[in-house]
């Protein structure tokens, strides 16, 4: 794992669709009102719909920046750490607020992941401590506020760095979301999870697919 491109798969196209859905259901979950087209039009061709308010665009905007530091860290393969959290967590609140968050809390955390993963002997296992690092992450609010859009970028990074086709959290899911974060119910968030790799593995092929025709034609 190491030693490889953990974005090799993955076509350009597929991870600005990664981006667009992360961006538009993340922030809908903390209750921004801003379309999926306008996210679109925000994300990829960097316009501001005339009715969002400045904060909503930038809880938007912001995931750009967010999104590409996690890309890059991916393929840098550098370890999880307090100082990767608190560069996510500075993207997504970029003029939006200044905290440096809990150095001891992230410190233990991303340790205990890493531990996980390191320890883990098959994808299910790596799944499951994901899933249950990102219940800790947002029980211990390291972060006055964007815990939620921050612990959900850090899955996107976790999920990518290990190989694994990334859990995107579909606003129209919160209310299963919140409970299983709620009830630290790892074996359902887990199942859950699952059906979304499962169908993000389809969705990343379909782009790749897409991509090799255009070329073929």
């Amino acid at each position: 794992m190491k030693n490889q491109n953990c974005l090799e798969n993955y076509t350009q196209e597929y991870l600005d669709d990664i981006l667009v859905r992360i961006a538009h259901h993340s922030s809908a979950i903390e209750g921004n009102t801003i379309s999926l087209a306008d996210t679109i039009s925000i994300i990829l061709y960097e316009t501001i719909p005339g009715r969002a308010s400045k904060r909503e665009f930038y809880e938007i905007e912001n995931h750009k920046g967010a999104f590409e530091y996690v890309l890059a860290c991916v393929l840098e393969h550098k370890p999880l750490d307090s100082e990767i959290i608190r560069g996510i967590h500075r993207k997504l609140t970029d003029r939006l607020q200044d905290d440096l968050g809990n150095l001891q809390k992230l410190n233990q955390w991303a340790d205990n992941l890493n531990y996980r993963l390191e320890a883990a002997t098959s994808e299910e296992s790596k799944i499951k401590a994901i899933l249950e690092a990102h219940i800790e992450f947002e029980k211990i609010h390291p972060f006055s506020d964007g815990n939620g859009p921050t612990g959900r970028m850090l899955m996107i990074y976790s999920f990518l760095s290990q190989g694994i086709a990334p859990v995107t959290i579909d606003k129209n899911n919160k209310s299963d979301y919140i409970r299983y974060l709620n009830e630290e119910n790892v074996q359902e968030f887990y199942e859950f999870a699952k059906l979304i790799v499962e169908a993000e593995q389809i969705r990343g092929v379909r782009f790749s697919n897409k991509r090799l025709s255009q070329i073929d034609v």
